[in-house]
């Protein structure tokens, strides 16, 4: 069976990840992209599982979010479906693997929830909580340019499933690493 792109991807960003870490033994990789959300779990050069999620900022923020920027209604409708996703992945993701990405767009959420700019940033898990609740604010009325973030609902699909799965598979920390 060929593997799709969005595998492709991740096996790819995985290796990256893993070459430019080099005391790592566990590790487990995030990738948001426009139509899937990918993990790679590993503690060897290759990913050893990857779990595929069907949601990603694209298709969240097209299917979900109908305002820009979107509703409370919109932010928490959209909520659930992650929530669900992530729910069917949850016993394969969970556990204390520290989480990395290479994904530029997360980099700017981390850049924009104010982490240093390095070529390792750790985003906390209560740094994208205040970075969400920014964006929380703007769907319930505060003005879209006092909260410092992008109008992107694409960007808000990306934050919400970025915490989301942060969230519910408990890791308390993501480290983004420059290629």
């Amino acid at each position: 069976m060929l593997a799709s792109g969005i595998e492709n991807e991740i096996r790819s960003r995985y290796r990256a990840v893993r070459s430019a870490l080099s005391d790592a033994s566990q590790l487990a990789v995030l990738h948001i992209g426009p139509e899937q959300t990918a993990v790679a779990l590993g503690d060897h050069h290759e990913a050893a599982q990857i779990a595929l999620l069907a949601i990603g900022s694209k298709t969240i923020a097209d299917d979900y979010f109908k305002h820009a920027p979107a509703t409370a209604l919109e932010l928490e409708n959209a909520i659930v479906v992650v929530e669900d996703e992530i729910a069917r992945a949850q016993s394969m993701l969970r556990g204390s693997w520290p989480l990395h990405t290479n994904d530029t767009a997360l980099r700017e959420i981390a850049v924009l929830a104010g982490v240093t700019e390095s070529s390792q940033m750790v985003l906390s898990i209560e740094a994208i909580e205040q970075t969400f609740d920014r964006m929380a604010s703007v769907a319930l009325g505060r003005p879209a340019a006092q909260s410092g973030l992008p109008a992107s609902n694409e960007f808000s699909a990306r934050l919400l499933v970025l915490r989301e799965l942060m969230h519910h598979l408990q890791f308390s920390a993501i480290t983004c690493i420059r290629d």
